[in-house]
């Protein structure tokens, strides 16, 4: 049983289970799938201050905390005990387009000539780690959503607004891993 844990798990398999995550909190509790308002919520219970954005009743997302704590627990628990021990499969052509940006170091899921403290402390480290961040966190906010909340809860419920972030995603997606990425990691 271990083992087929361990082992990534098909589209036709995944994607049902976190599509059903919809239905079951709307049916459970009426209760929207999403992950990017809960740094708000931890916001208004730590930092009690007259920000009017963090005066709401944080206490009614208890729940959106809980389920955050337990993605989190979830991703430590499989790290630590359910890793699959062979080499992460990358396409050969994608192989051979990262080498000739430096990138040769498969063994993790990033890259580590990317992501370890010493190439923060480079340009390109900064803009793909500091500027990305920040992109990412600007743009959450100002779609009122991230991608999943977007893509799995606002289209499952035909909200048209969702759909538009959804395309824009995407879109900026292309954009930036075949063009501006490229721009990036020949810095």
């Amino acid at each position: 049983m271990l083992e087929i844990i361990k082992q990534p798990w098909p589209w036709y398999v995944a994607g049902p289970l976190i599509g059903l995550t919809v239905p079951a909190l709307l049916i459970l509790g009426n209760k929207s799938f999403g992950i990017s308002s809960s740094l708000r919520h931890i916001c208004a219970a730590c930092i009690p201050s007259n920000i009017n954005f963090f005066k709401y009743d944080w206490k009614k997302e208890l729940w959106n905390l809980f389920f955050v704590f337990g993605i989190l627990l979830g991703g430590i628990i499989a790290s630590q005990f359910l890793m699959n021990p062979e080499q992460i499969t990358i396409n050969p052509d994608l192989k051979a387009e990262l080498s000739t940006y430096g990138i040769t170091d498969f063994s993790n899921l990033v890259p580590l000539q990317l992501m370890n403290f010493a190439s923060l402390m480079t340009l390109r480290g900064f803009i793909v780690m500091v500027v990305g961040g920040f992109l990412v966190g600007f743009g959450t906010r100002y779609a009122g959503g991230c991608t999943s909340g977007h893509a799995i809860m606002g289209l499952s419920n035909l909200q048209w607004p969702s759909l538009v972030a959804t395309i824009c995603f995407m879109a900026a997606g292309f954009l930036m891993a075949n063009v501006i990425l490229p721009l990036i990691l020949s810095l």
